[in-house]
């Protein structure tokens, strides 16, 4: 069995019960990283031994942990923050364990865009969850498409590159789209900036962020005009 378990994005509070009674009880945690990780399970008195399983070494190693899971192994699967799969590695184990047979199961929890996503005020009943943009190639056509979208739709972006990307947002979209930026969730210096793009890049240009950050963006109210 493989457990996708997610793990607090801020409060360390934030963690399901069940989650706790897996780490306690499967016989390996693959992490993304064990410093990291091993700072929440000191806290819940939890010493179930660690691998690394990250971007790096994924490809090398997802078919041996994958083996060692189909022959009866019981591994629970964490990433630093949130749910593993979610811009966060993942997705080739759970791949590799599902198509050798291997039980796996997620659990519910913790993601950051979904509390970016409802406290924006933006309509939320259909959304689009783009993740980071690429920083180089294909960003400019990727802006392009997203500029076109109906429905609200979310990114997440480093605080070193946040009014940059809403500045893109703004040449692609127009200055007047409604945004919301949230950063910090679930921490002490929680925040959500909630208006235009314009009104955005004037707040984050006089105060740059810090922490992680997600920005929700209304969809194109013309597009969905134009479609009815």
């Amino acid at each position: 069995m493989l457990y996708v378990v997610p793990t607090p994005i801020g409060n360390l509070e934030d963690i399901t019960l069940r989650a706790l009674d897996v780490l306690r009880k499967v016989s390996l945690i693959l992490a993304e990283d064990t410093r990291t990780s091993f700072v929440l399970l000191k806290h819940y008195d939890i010493h179930t031994p660690l691998r690394s399983h990250h971007k790096f070494n994924e490809h090398r190693t997802c078919e041996r942990e994958a083996d060692e899971i189909a022959a009866g192994k019981e591994v629970a699967l964490i990433s630093d923050a949130g749910t593993p799969g979610i811009s966060d590695p993942g997705f080739m184990l759970v791949r590799a364990c599902i198509q050798k047979g291997a039980e796996v199961q997620c659990l519910p929890g913790p993601t950051a865009f979904v509390p970016a996503l409802v406290s924006s005020g933006l309509p939320c009943d259909r959304f689009f969850f783009e993740g980071f943009l690429p920083q180089k190639k294909g960003r400019q056509t990727r802006l392009q498409q997203l500029a076109g979208l109906e429905h609200t739709f979310i990114l997440y972006e480093s605080p070193y590159r946040l009014v940059k990307t809403l500045q893109q947002l703004a040449e692609h979209l127009g200055t007047d789209r409604q945004a919301s930026v949230s950063r910090e969730i679930s921490k002490l210096h929680e925040d959500t900036q909630r208006g235009t793009l314009a009104e955005l890049i004037t707040h984050f240009t006089t105060q740059p962020p810090k922490g992680e950050i997600v920005i929700v963006v209304a969809g194109n109210n013309k597009t969905a005009i134009l479609a009815e």
